[in-house]
């Protein structure tokens, strides 16, 4: 099994990911996607210094993954975007299906990243065909629904012409959107958000009438009110999923990836809370759910 740390999903200042990419240079990770999905108004780094810190991280000898914006809304974001797949060196992962075009008029391989709504064999088929060589899988899919899929894959031909990679720690993102949620809460619009996102770098939180935490806000972006945990579920996962991917939340990640690591073969249980961690997606159950 190779382990993957996802891009951070939060607007962190620039010296603080600065610092949490030269950590993660000495994790326990195959694999390190890095680069802005959720906002282009999060202009603290650049394309430019997004390649530049991959250049950086790359030296480690792990795998190196630029990922794009999951909602294009502008053609000044297409441009942007465009540096990226320009690159000449990194494999790129697309959230959005105008970066696969742009990727496949360039004949690039890339990753179909979770923000893509695959849900089928023939869709996969097409993506593979477009240049796919690693597809995530949608992060409400379960088990089954991915057992079934690959079957259908094996169906098609195609079963062993891409790897199969599953988000299985962080907050989920369910949703993305025109509106800006984070700048709403504290009653400013999009336009004039200040990047107010960039106080909460854990995302800000919406609790029930009943004080449950129900979703977190992150810009565009609705995330799971708890937190997505397979660390328990990964011997299920044995001849399905290549990699797995965690989501950093803050540097915990990296005590966390090493759990999950020393964890593969089911030996040493992670720890999990009831209302903080969830499971339920995988094991086709309402998402709240934790089964232990």
């Amino acid at each position: 099994m190779k382990y993957a740390l996802g891009s951070v999903l939060y607007y962190w200042q620039k010296e603080t990911l600065e610092a949490f990419y030269e950590k993660a240079t000495q994790c326990d990770a195959d694999i390190i996607y890095l680069g802005e999905t959720v906002c282009s108004k999060r202009r603290e780094i650049k394309p430019q210094d997004w390649i530049s810190l991959a250049k950086e991280v790359a030296k480690s000898g792990k795998q190196v993954v630029l990922s794009t914006l999951a909602l294009l809304q502008a053609p000044s974001e297409l441009k942007e975007i465009a540096k990226l797949v320009d690159n000449g060196e990194f494999l790129v992962e697309a959230h959005d299906f105008g970066v696969i075009n742009m990727l496949y008029e360039r004949h690039l391989p890339f990753v179909a990243g979770h923000g893509l709504n695959c849900y089928n064999a023939y869709a996969l088929r097409l993506l593979y065909k477009q240049g796919m060589i690693r597809w995530c899988m949608p992060v409400e899919l379960s088990r089954e629904w991915l057992n079934n899929l690959l079957n259908q894959c094996e169906e098609l031909g195609i079963r062993n012409k891409f790897e199969v990679e599953v988000l299985a720690y962080g907050h989920l993102p369910l949703a993305y959107s025109a509106r800006c949620f984070t700048a709403r809460s504290e009653n400013r619009s999009k336009d004039d958000c200040e990047t107010c996102c960039q106080k909460y770098p854990q995302g800000r939180e919406v609790l029930s009438q009943e004080n449950q935490q129900v979703f977190v806000l992150n810009g565009i972006q609705t995330q799971s009110g708890y937190c997505y945990n397979l660390g328990n579920d990964q011997t299920s996962m044995t001849g399905l999923v290549d990699i797995i991917r965690l989501s950093p939340e803050s540097d915990a990640i990296f005590d966390t990836l090493k759990q999950f690591r020393q964890n593969e073969q089911g030996q040493q249980p992670l720890t999990t809370v009831h209302h903080h961690d969830c499971n339920g997606y995988w094991r086709k159950l309402a998402g709240l759910e934790l089964v232990e």
